[in-house]
């Protein structure tokens, strides 16, 4: 597994945060019961895991094996989606890296 150092884990954990409180912001306008509303959620919940998972914090108590691993779904999602929209851009402009 690759290693990474303290300023890309930071950076990471920075737009892990971010993300989190824009789906947390839009999770309220849609309807309970509503794909959309299902899927915010599940990935609400996956990117804490996921920030858990790299703060190193205790995540076998925070969180079980399945919990977990119903993380793993929406957080490829949420990857993929990134890559193929970075894709759209050119290298080197402001909005790819």
């Amino acid at each position: 597994m690759k290693q990474y150092n303290k300023e890309e884990l930071i950076e990471s954990l920075n737009v892990i945060d971010s993300t989190i409180r824009n789906c947390e912001k839009i999770h309220p306008k849609f309807s309970e019961g509503t794909s959309q509303h299902t899927l915010l959620k599940n990935r609400i919940k996956a990117l804490y895991v996921s920030k858990a998972l790299m703060n190193n914090e205790n995540t076998i108590e925070q969180y079980t094996k399945e919990d977990m691993l119903a993380a793993l779904p929406p957080v490829v999602s949420i990857i993929s989606k990134s890559e193929k929209a970075q894709l759209k851009f050119a290298q080197g402009t402001g909005a790819c890296k």
